[in-house]
């Protein structure tokens, strides 16, 4: 399942107030600035701080080397 583009543009972090990213696989939404990871759970994306995943740089496929 994939997220609504009208959607994800006026998402942000509930934490730093940034934009998101989405990651398909796993779903969920990651906040590169304050290293947060945000489940998506059948299409809705859950923004609790209670169920976000700490995230490094390095987790994320979109980061270099």
């Amino acid at each position: 399942m994939t997220l609504d583009p009208e959607l994800l543009a006026i998402l942000v972090c509930p934490v730093c107030r940034t934009s998101l990213r989405y990651e398909a696989e796993p779903e969920r939404l990651i906040c590169e600035r304050c290293g947060h990871a945000f489940p998506v759970r059948e299409g809705i994306p859950i923004l609790l701080l209670e169920e976000a995943q700490p995230v490094s740089k390095f987790d994320t496929p979109s980061s270099g080397p």
